[in-house]
């Protein structure tokens, strides 16, 4: 189980990327969560990024760029598709 430090600074992180990450293009959401691998969750906290597809590197712009880790938390980007208010 995470620490509570552990996800106020993931949180923490969060807050002061969200806007960033969300003027990238693709991104329709970020979140604090656990790391996914191999289709299983994880117990370690991460920076979660919602994305309407997951593309390859060589077709996003620099700036379109996800980073793995931001100020020591790491990133993991989830294809979710496009969300939509009922």
């Amino acid at each position: 189980m995470a620490s509570q430090e552990v996800v106020a600074h993931a949180q923490s992180v969060k807050a002061n990327h969200e806007q960033e990450l969300m003027r990238k293009r693709n991104v329709v959401g970020v979140g604090v969560g656990f790391h996914e691998r191999a289709g299983q969750l994880t117990d370690q906290v991460c920076i979660v990024v919602s994305v309407r597809e997951k593309l390859p590197l060589d077709r996003l712009a620099p700036q379109d760029v996800i980073p793995s880790e931001l100020d020591g938390v790491p990133v993991d980007v989830k294809a979710t598709g496009a969300f939509r208010a009922l």
